[in-house]
């Protein structure tokens, strides 16, 4: 799949590169030479015929320094750096670019597709057939070979403020329209029968083994999908179907069994998009899959795919807030001594006595449909949810959070003791506008 995001940035830079490097003939630069000879024409073998050939390379390699101040170049550097074929441009391109490690490879990188669109040239015009070939070359590199699986699907309730947005090696998010070569049906994709604006997941993983390349590629999706709901507040969905390619075949139809649907949006500004990237890695490596947490993060799960998550994420609460059961009343108590302030756990408390009040009213059936309230207090549950699940997550508390929170409840002073110091943040707060990157613990527990 071509990036027409790097091909922007690469094409603005190389018209740059043109303009200074004319310039600098201009002003009496010259490019140097060498003398070179081939054989002659058949009948005259033993006379060799010689000619010169502009060292564009050396000339370009002479004015780096000048050429990395240009506009575009940090861009295009950046773009480059997160290229998936970079190593295998570099390879084809041989000599020290291929020796090239770290940071340098995208320097190499540069100079090398340099060199390819302006070789042999002495008056550095940026011709339109050789700018397109050498792209061509460098995005050739990117495409799949014979034990390469890709995987597409698209992805609802979130946009990207950048045309692309690569998370992981071989994983990016996009914009329908940037990048060229997935299936149509993926960039037309409508949202159970709702035209909307829909991003696009690109998975791609080199293994021989198909089966186990999707099932890999089927828990990246997945965990992307759980990275984005705890990231925001975005009910964030992906489609129904992926698609799926081995090497250079066709598409095939991949159900994901994916379910729900949007509700609010996920904005990722540019400056938020070094966050994601690293919340997502969080999210891949310390996702638990065997304990409360994992059960907790499941009812989490399926409450985003429900139209009404309020019973899935009341549950969820009770596996990580109130082990010893409903009939012991601590729900309340204890998530407002984690997620309010001391002045404001009297009222978070009542509005979980309600909630659960709710629950038990739609179980008995007696529930009178206001949707107004009804919806608030599921959206209550849920960001408290989400902010205690996050803060697991990242380390920021530790995962007995029953325990944490009877312990802030101890620890606090009898009415009318004022000399006793209270903590005037609580431990998660889903209102704060703050990133999960970035949250911490704003109270510690001896």
């Amino acid at each position: 799949m071509r990036s027409r995001q790097l091909e922007t940035a690469l094409t603005e830079f190389l018209g740059a590169a043109a303009d200074h490097l004319r310039a600098e003939v201009a002003a009496g630069a010259e490019v140097p030479f060498e003398l070179g000879s081939k054989a002659g024409r058949r009948g005259h073998a033993a006379t060799p015929l010689y000619c010169y050939r502009a060292l564009t390379g050396q000339f370009i390699g002479e004015r780096e320094a000048a050429l990395k101040r240009l506009p575009g170049h940090a861009e295009a550097a950046k773009l480059l750096e997160r290229f998936d074929g970079l190593d295998r441009y570099l390879t084809s391109v041989g000599g020290d670019a291929a020796r090239a490690k770290g940071r340098a490879r995208v320097r190499a990188a540069i100079k090398a597709l340099l060199e390819d669109v302006f070789d042999e040239q002495t008056d550095f015009e940026l011709r339109p057939e050789r700018l397109q070939a050498g792209l061509e070359r460098l995005q050739q590199s990117e495409l799949a070979n014979a034990s390469e699986i890709a995987l597409v699907a698209t992805l609802h309730g979130v946009t990207i403020a950048s045309a692309e947005l690569p998370l992981a090696s071989g994983l990016r998010i996009a914009q329908r329209d940037a990048l060229q070569g997935v299936p149509e049906a993926a960039v037309s994709a409508i949202d159970e029968g709702r035209a909307e604006s829909h991003l696009i997941v690109l998975y791609t993983i080199e293994q021989d083994d198909t089966r186990e390349a999707l099932l890999t590629g089927r828990a990246v999706l997945q965990d992307l999908l759980s990275a984005l709901r705890l990231f925001g507040d975005g009910r964030v969905t992906l489609g129904a179907l992926a698609w799926a390619r081995i090497g250079a075949g066709p598409w095939t139809p991949l159900a994901l069994g994916a379910g729900g649907r949007p509700h609010g949006m996920l904005v990722v500004t540019v400056e938020q998009e070094d966050e994601l990237r690293a919340f997502c890695n969080l999210v891949s490596r310390r996702t638990p899959h065997d304990n409360e947490l994992a059960w907790a993060l499941r009812r989490f799960e399926l409450g985003c795919e429900r139209a009404d998550p309020h019973e899935a994420h009341l549950l969820a609460l009770r596996a990580l807030l109130e082990p010893e059961g409903p009939s012991s009343g601590l729900l309340a108590g204890r998530l407002a001594a984690l997620c309010a302030t001391p002045d404001e756990r009297a009222e978070l408390t009542e509005r979980i006595v309600q909630a659960v009040a709710l629950e038990r009213s739609i179980v008995a059936g007696t529930a009178v449909k206001k949707k107004g309230a009804g919806k608030a207090l599921a959206e209550d549950v849920a960001g408290h949810l989400r902010a205690l699940l996050r803060d697991v997550i990242c380390g920021h508390l530790e995962p007995d959070l029953a325990a944490i929170a009877d312990e802030l409840l101890d620890g606090e002073p009898e009415l009318g003791d004022e000399d006793e110091e209270l903590d005037s943040e609580p431990l998660s707060n889903p209102a704060q506008d703050v990133l999960p990157i970035e949250s911490v613990a704003k109270a510690s527990v001896s």
